[in-house]
Formats: C-alpha cells, sequence, structure tokens
C-alpha cells in the first residue's frame, strides 16, 4: 500500500502553493486589461454601426465588429484553456449561402454565436473588474501581514513611525509594533492567505462558466456534431459486425461445408467399388453438417437470437447466463418490451460483458440485473472477480467499443472496477417500448 498519499499536506494548505491557483492568479490579472479592451473595442463600434444603418455602411461596420468579437473569443478560450484548463471547442463557422462578401455579411448578422461573443464582451467587463479588486485585495494583504513580522523593521528605519498604525490623531496613535501585535497581524494574514485561493477558485468558476456559455458552439449545434460523431460510431460499427460475421462464415461453416462437399464427392466415387469405404465417408460428411449446423446456430445466436425475438429479455438473458463459465443470476423487471433495436443492444451488452467475466474477471460468481428507471433502461453487471477493468485499458478495448455503441444511442457505459474487485458495469440506455 502507497503511504504517500498519508504524508501530503491538508488541501487548504496546499492550496496557496499549487500552480492551479497561480494560473488561475494570472488568469485574473490579464483579464482585466483584456476585458477593458474587448469591452471599449466592442462599444465603440456596435454603436459606430448602429448609428451608421440609415446608412448602408452600418451593415459592414457591424458585421466586422461581430467577427472581430469571434477574434476576441478565441483568444479567451486559449486563455481558458492555457491557464484553467477549460477545453471550449470554437463555436460553427460563419458561412454565407453564396461566397461572396454580401452573403457573408448577411450570415455574421445572423448568427447567434457571433451575437454571444459581443454579449461577453459586453459582460465580462463588470465581472473582470470585481474579480481583480477581489483577487488582489486579498492576494495583498494576505501575503503582506502574512509576511509582516519580515519587513515591520522597515518602518522605524524608513518612515519614522513604530509599525502599521491601526489607529491615528493629533493627540495620539495606536501601532502594531509589539510582539504579541505583529503575531496577531501575522495571523491575520495567514487567513486570508489560506482563504484566498478558494475565494479565487469561486471567481474563476464564474469566468469558466461565461466563457462556455457564450463562447463555444451553441447547443444545436453541438447536437449536430454529436450525432455526426454517433452516426460515424454506428456506421463503423455495422462495417466491423459485417467484416466479423463474413470472417466467422468464412472460416467456419463454409470450410466444413467445403469438406462436406469434398466428402460426398468421394463417398460417390468409392460407392460403387466399395460400398464399406463410401459409408464411412458419409458418417464423416454428417458429423460436418452437424458441427457446421451448431456453428451456424451459435453465429445466427450472435447476432440476434430467436429467443430474443420470441420471448424477450429474460429468457434470453438466462440463455446467455447459461452458457457462461460462472454462475450467474438473472433479474429482469421490466414492465413491458423496449423496441427492438434497444432490446437488441441491451442483450449485446449483456453478453460482451459476460464475456468479459468468463475470459478475465477470474470470478466464482455474477449477477445481472435489468430495470426501468423513468425513461431509461438499465442494465447492471457484476461479479465478484479480481477487478482492475476499465474502459480502454489492456483487455478493456472491447469494453471501449461497448462504450461507443453505447453513446451512439445517447446511452452512458460507466465501470466500477477498484483492483481487487469486485467490478460493477452499469449501462443506461434510452427506454422506448
Amino acid at each position: 500500500m502507497d503511504p504517500a498519499p498519508s504524508l501530503r499536506l491538508p488541501a487548504v494548505l496546499r492550496a496557496p502553493f499549487e500552480g492551479r491557483t497561480w494560473r488561475a492568479f494570472l488568469h485574473v490579472l490579464v483579464g482585466l486589461p483584456l476585458a477593458v479592451c474587448w469591452f471599449a473595442l466592442s462599444v465603440a463600434l456596435t454603436a459606430t454601426g448602429t448609428g451608421l444603418l440609415i446608412t448602408f455602411l452600418g451593415v459592414p461596420v457591424l458585421a466586422g465588429t461581430l467577427a472581430l468579437c469571434r477574434g476576441f473569443g478565441a483568444v479567451e478560450r486559449a486563455r481558458a484553456r492555457g491557464l484553467l484548463g477549460l477545453g471550449v471547442a470554437a463555436p460553427e463557422p460563419v458561412r454565407g449561402r453564396t461566397g461572396g462578401a454580401f452573403s457573408w455579411m448577411g450570415a455574421a448578422l445572423r448568427s447567434g454565436a457571433s451575437w454571444r461573443h459581443l454579449l461577453y464582451a459586453v459582460v465580462h467587463l463588470p465581472w473582470a473588474v470585481f474579480s481583480f479588486a477581489v483577487t488582489v485585495a486579498l492576494w495583498g494583504w494576505g501575503w503582506g501581514l502574512f509576511t509582516y513580522p519580515l519587513w515591520q523593521w522597515t518602518f522605524p528605519a524608513y518612515v519614522g513611525q513604530d509599525g502599521i498604525q491601526l489607529y491615528g490623531d493629533r493627540t495620539h496613535a495606536f501601532y502594531l509594533d509589539s510582539p504579541f501585535e505583529i503575531a496577531v497581524t501575522s495571523a491575520i494574514g495567514l487567513v486570508f492567505v489560506l482563504v484566498g485561493p478558494w475565494v479565487l477558485r469561486g471567481l474563476v468558476a464564474v469566468d469558466k462558466l461565461l466563457v462556455a456559455g457564450l463562447l463555444g458552439p451553441s447547443r444545436p449545434a453541438s447536437r449536430v456534431t454529436e450525432l455526426e460523431s454517433d452516426r460515424g460510431v454506428l456506421v463503423d460499427t455495422a462495417a466491423a459486425d459485417l467484416r466479423r460475421i463474413e470472417r466467422d462464415l468464412h472460416d467456419g461453416p463454409q470450410a466444413r461445408l467445403a469438406s462436406l462437399a469434398m466428402d460426398l464427392g468421394l463417398a460417390k466415387e468409392t460407392l460403387a467399388r466399395d460400398p464399406r469405404a463410401a459409408a464411412v465417408l458419409v458418417d464423416e460428411a454428417h458429423g460436418e453438417v452437424k458441427l457446421a449446423l451448431r456453428e451456424l446456430r451459435d453465429l445466427a445466436r450472435g447476432i440476434h437470437p430467436a429467443v430474443l425475438t420470441d420471448r424477450g429479455l429474460d429468457a434470453a438473458l438466462s440463455s446467455v447466463a447459461s452458457r457462461c463459465a460462472v454462475p450467474v443470476s438473472v433479474d429482469v423487471d421490466l414492465p413491458a418490451r423496449p423496441v427492438a433495436a434497444i432490446e437488441g443492444l441491451a442483450y449485446f451488452t449483456v453478453s460482451e460483458l459476460l464475456r468479459n467475466v468468463s475470459a478475465h474477471a477470474r470470478a466464482r460468481r455474477a449477477w445481472v440485473e435489468v430495470w426501468r428507471s423513468g425513461e431509461r433502461l438499465m442494465l447492471q453487471v457484476r461479479d465478484d472477480g479480481a477487478g482492475g477493468a476499465a474502459v480502454g485499458k489492456g483487455g478493456g478495448r472491447g469494453l471501449s467499443g461497448l462504450a461507443e455503441r453505447v453513446g451512439a444511442v445517447d446511452g452512458v457505459l460507466a465501470v466500477d472496477s477498484p483492483e481487487g474487485g469486485p467490478t460493477v458495469v452499469t449501462a443506461e440506455l434510452p427506454w422506448r417500448a
């Protein structure tokens, strides 16, 4: 067992010195001058373009302003990615229908993403001013007071007073100069130093929301991209399934049927001169036929078993469980049958997971549960094996492919498999009865 985690400092003590905190501090410091620049240019150009709308010149000025704001957005996304670790995709580009200048200007003025960039340039300035003021005040006062014992001597040496003046009028003044007062001042500074990083992280969290909400692609555009990706996954999966079926047919039943044809041909030629040898060849051909039928039946069961179509998930999964290398308990609690596509994917998912249990888990038992939760079909496969399974890890390539299949229909595959076990794989599929 690794003892290192127990020797680490608490998070509240590490935070002031972590790179994440200082990158966030730099983000706030740089953010104010940039926000002033974005605000000034955007507001000035927008006002100019709006005022010129009584003439045709207002249209290109506004379109150019929106294009400039998209450039500002690219800088802000890069800044958030480099300093805050926030990856936000660029919005959909502006494309005119004809490719001409007038078409591009019309597309720019109709682009919701461009207007969101302009909104960001406007609303980010007051937040940048507030974040800058709070951060610099906390940082300056915190570290200044915390290190007060180190520089308190500068007051009598260069300023002509005993220390920081807490109160003063014409008759008397109060300075922080005694050892106790210096210690209390340093302790207050330490509180500011420890609290400052957490306040800073809360401030930059709002920055993250602004960047993600206003400078990224719109929800419909993101959905289109996601659907295009899912369509690609489905096409690739279907092509891989076809290649697998072709390979299985070629290596299994096709080879046996070719051997069967040769045996029957030899039996036909030897039947007249040696009936006993012909009978042996026919007997071997009969065995090849039975093996070919079994392989075809297994192949058809792997594609879409008849029991699934006839009797549903409960019977089909029980049939899969009976062929598993370890005892499997199956519990299916569904009010109705889902549509064939979802039912087939659920069957395939559980089959693949049980195959992984047989091949890799070193388990003694496994459990399969299927139920409906709201508008989701829930699948869970548990085993008491050695654990260590992960999507994309070693033999987990099958889990990666399975996660892609599930994700292609707006599903989710979650794997919880610590070293030593147990392993729990949960899949969520959309419910359509």
